[in-house]
């Protein structure tokens, strides 16, 4: 008997290979992905293929998930003698993924687009093994548009992405997010973070933090929480928790007394942050979004300035559009326009609600299952 069927049920059992890697954007949908597999019986094998010097390496080791490594890098912007090294580094990488695929045999690939999914994917392509593909974003990135039309399916976070990719089999499924947003109540999280029952603000800026996004809360963090009983989580970025604190301390010496506030570089379970959290602050990287709409919090959107392809600041139009957020350009963000943004929101309480339940309209809970449903139907 092949060694895909379960000797004791004698149903068949499929090995995946999971890719997607360089920033939380790639690598929690991935991760999203994997945990629903997991819990599906025909399951027999999950391995993650990603950069050992990334991020992905430390998260999904944590959750204790296979780990197969391939170096590759972002694809230099101008062409010249890094591209070269470039171009052989990423060969080799494909070439790495290839010896994976005859080792372990996976049934299917998945990728969440950019650099490092590509080898595993280009690593399918050859080897005949079929490959799907989610791009979480309102313009699609350089990897995902390249492999689509080779692609057996192509999910989409948004609807206006579709314009830019080339498939015959495109579903438009929201971002895979994990389990826990949808079971987790608002109560349970603020009493995880030891938090009261009232209005509650999250302040982030992704892992790394965001300089603008630091500068200007920290100067209005007093006046919210003495002048409107806010509570606050704080979420720094590993880089700037010091400058932060440093600053914080100097302009409001007592902040480590005050209840209202928490500050920390990064949170360990973000779910819990956002499901205690009514208003956020935020760059509007797509599957940030995807996890603001699913916890129906209202959002100041503020768009990294430099994302590839521009594409955060086209997610954060979607959310506009869709009256789900607020919305603040990078370069405008004083403590006077961020303190004019939020008292929006405080100072009308109908606003709030109705930004909140927009935004919850936007939430597509299913679409971790509906992704592992199509990632099945292309075996």
């Amino acid at each position: 008997m092949s060694d895909t069927y379960d000797t004791y049920d004698n149903k068949k059992k499929y090995t995946y290979f999971i890719t997607g890697g360089g920033t939380g954007g790639h690598i929690y949908p991935a991760v999203a992905v994997c945990d629903e597999l997991k819990k599906d019986p025909e399951t027999k094998e999950i391995y993650y293929i990603g950069n050992p010097d990334n991020i992905e390496f430390e998260i999904t080791k944590k959750l204790g998930y296979k780990f197969l490594p391939v170096k590759v890098s972002a694809m230099p912007r101008h062409f010249g003698f890094k591209s070269i090294i470039w171009f052989i580094q990423l060969q080799m990488a494909i070439f790495k993924a290839l010896t994976y695929i005859k080792k372990y045999k996976p049934n299917a690939i998945f990728g969440t687009g950019g650099y490092v999914s590509a080898p595993a994917l280009f690593a399918g392509g050859l080897d005949g093994v079929p490959y799907m593909i989610h791009d979480c974003d309102a313009q699609p990135g350089i990897v995902s548009k390249y492999i689509a039309p080779s692609a057996k399916c192509v999910s989409l976070a948004f609807e206006t992405s579709k314009q830019f990719i080339t498939s015959k089999n495109i579903h438009i499924n929201g971002n895979p997010i994990r389990e826990e947003f949808s079971t987790l109540t608002k109560e349970e999280a603020r009493k995880d973070l030891v938090l009261e029952k009232k209005l509650t603000l999250c302040v982030m800026g992704g892992s790394q933090g965001a300089k603008s996004i630091n500068d200007a809360a920290v100067q209005i963090i007093e006046k919210l929480s003495k002048e409107y009983d806010l509570q606050i989580i704080f979420q720094t970025g590993k880089r700037n928790y010091e400058e932060v604190f440093s600053k914080l301390k100097e302009i409001y010496s007592d902040f480590e007394k005050d209840k209202n506030i928490i500050l920390k570089p990064y949170f360990d379970n973000m779910t819990t942050v956002l499901k205690a959290s009514d208003i956020a602050i935020s760059r509007a990287g797509s599957l940030s979004l995807s996890e603001l709409c699913a916890c129906g919090i209202a959002s100041i959107l503020i768009p990294y300035p430099h994302a590839a392809a521009d594409h955060q600041r086209k997610n954060a139009q979607f959310m506009v559009e869709k009256r789900a957020a607020l919305y603040l350009e990078d370069s405008d963000t004083t403590k006077d326009t961020l303190l004019i943004a939020v008292e929006q929101l405080l100072d009308n309480p109908q606003k709030l609600k109705t930004v909140q339940q927009n935004a919850f309209a936007l939430a597509k809970l299913d679409a971790t299952k509906n992704i592992v449903e199509q990632l099945k139907g292309i075996i």
